[in-house]
């Protein structure tokens, strides 16, 4: 045990030591009774001996499960299947993992060495300069529980550490939300970097030796207009590690990001190379480490094909793209256990979705409904029309940015991500389901002369939406509802589909796999007869 290691754990430490999730320590306190009994805390957060909890791990196995977290007996990393007892971990929304992902980047050395009280002026601060969903903060709380700060506002030159995944802002309007005081060390971005101004704003709030983690999507890697602002943070030494995730971790499956890591420097900065890791091959995003145990393991048994540290020199020969694909081969090498593997964690959902498909029937006559304007509604108060900074709740309509259909809000935190304005429907009077979907299709209509590619406030008042009677609202609602969560759970599977299909055309062509016995379709027979 190192001398920064508290004595006495919670059930998030005990997870955060064997590389598994809480719900796994709740089901081994459950399923053991040889389990160590609490010796401290409360009843609703009780603490357990570090000793006990470590003979106990050793004792039966489950220690083994932070020395391999990330990796295969054949030495290929992130492919494993999830054992049972963290199977919790895979229900993690897109955002969630994001976050797990982010904080457990950030070094150890960003918490004090023990539980300090709260209001102890000591206690490290990370900060969120973005004020995002609150994901990334409680993440961070998880992490390292009472031994830092997790705040969304603190003063500039303070943080030991920041997180940051930039909003889907409009062009300019990062660099209107930099906090007062926040300079452009690193150059002024244009409008076409926002999230360029984000990264420079994580880097203003860290002190010496603080380490920022941005997430930016992958074009602000090698987008020209931001090629000076890049090279200036190579140049600086600022820049440490730029890690490429699978698609499927960003605003929707397709997108593509980067987590770009940064410390600042006390006294001489250091020039060592910048580590370039490349998993925009994995097949799956939950193979994504989001245990620091995992990622030390990755960065020391990394293979060429995975990370590659990258002279500083060579980085700024050319455009400084860091793309991580553009210095690392953009490969992992799974065998034929690994993608198996994924291959029935696919068949298994994919079977799910097939038993959701909803059944409907053809009219007897052609519906004819007379229609009502989005402005007629609000008149007569059956729903309001808010502004972006609003607040969404459950029920709410989501008018979004970038031509995205609107959505109905869940009352979680990720609806605010990306929203034009609210619509406050009356649900004793509306279908909040009914009103969305019927709004997109008459939205779809008009054309859209903003740079963020939404409806002004006028064209939406005069978007028209059928007059039906409450119960029969609620029966397009609920169809409407059930056909939303399908498209959405099939765009997740494709985008994990593709990444597996490549995966294993790469294993047949290296020799990892080898086709079965394949059935000669009539084509070939045609062939062959031309023969």
């Amino acid at each position: 045990m190192s001398f920064d290691e508290p004595d006495a754990l919670t059930a998030a430490a005990i997870a955060r030591l064997a590389g598994v999730g809480r719900a796994a320590v709740s089901n081994w306190r459950k399923r053991y009774p040889d389990f160590p009994q609490p010796n401290g805390g409360t009843s609703a957060s009780p603490t357990f001996s570090r000793a006990e909890v470590e003979v106990w791990l050793t004792a039966t196995g489950k220690a083994e499960q932070l020395a391999t977290a990330g990796r295969t007996d054949t030495g290929t990393h992130l492919l494993d299947a999830p054992e049972p007892e963290t199977i919790a971990e895979t229900r993690l929304s897109p955002e969630q993992l994001l976050a797990r992902v982010i904080a457990s980047l950030l070094p150890r050395a960003t918490a004090a060495e023990r539980a300090v009280n709260t209001g102890d002026i000591e206690v490290p601060v990370v900060i969120d300069p973005a004020h995002g969903s609150g994901s990334l903060l409680e993440a961070v709380a998880d992490r390292f529980g009472d031994r830092v700060h997790a705040v969304g506002r603190s003063p500039l030159g303070v943080a030991a550490g920041a997180v940051c995944v930039p909003p889907l802002d409009p062009p300019n309007r990062a660099s209107e939300r930099a906090d007062a005081g926040t300079s452009w060390e690193f150059g002024v971005p244009t409008g076409r970097d926002g999230e360029l101004a984000w990264v420079q704003q994580c880097y203003a709030y860290l002190r010496p030796h603080g380490v920022a983690i941005v997430a930016v999507s992958a074009r602000t890697c090698f987008q020209a207009s931001g090629q000076q602002i890049r090279a200036a943070l190579v140049r600086s030494g600022v820049l440490r590690d730029v890690i490429a995730l699978p698609k499927g971790m960003g605003h929707s499956p397709d997108t593509e990001l980067c987590l770009w890591v940064l410390r600042r420097p006390y006294g001489t900065p250091d020039y060592a190379p910048v580590r370039m890791v490349n998993l925009s091959g994995v097949a799956d995003p939950r193979d994504v480490p989001y245990q620091h145990a995992a990622w030390q393991q990755l960065f020391t048994d990394a293979s060429p094909e995975i990370s590659r540290s990258v002279a500083r020199v060579e980085l700024l020969d050319g455009d400084t793209n860091l793309l991580p694909s553009r210095h690392v081969v953009a490969r992992v090498e799974a065998d034929a256990e690994d993608i198996s593997s994924v291959t029935r964690r696919l068949q298994a959902l994919y079977t799910q979705v097939g038993q959701g498909l909803p059944q409907f029937a053809a009219p007897d006559s052609p519906p004819r409904h007379s229609t009502v304007t989005i402005a007629e509604l609000e008149r007569v108060g059956a729903l309001t029309i808010r502004t972006r900074e609003t607040t969404p709740r459950a029920g709410d309509v989501l008018i979004r940015t970038l031509g995205r259909p609107p959505i109905v809000a869940t009352g979680a935190r990720s609806d605010e991500v990306g929203v034009s304005q609210v619509i406050e429907v009356d649900s004793a009077r509306m279908d909040s389901y009914f009103v969305a979907t019927f709004l997109q299709a008459d939205a779809n209509t008009l054309p859209t002369s903003n740079t963020i590619g939404v409806l002004s406030r006028d064209d939406l008042r005069r978007c028209r939406i059928p007059r039906l009677p409450p119960a029969e609202q609620g029966r397009y609602g609920a169809a409407f509802r059930q056909l939303s969560e399908l498209r959405d759970a099939l765009s997740a599977l494709a985008a994990v589909s593709a990444n597996v299909i490549d995966q294993t055309l790469h294993a047949l062509t290296i020799g990892a796999l080898a086709p079965k016995s394949l059935p000669i379709h009539k084509t070939d027979n045609i062939n062959s007869n031309r023969r």
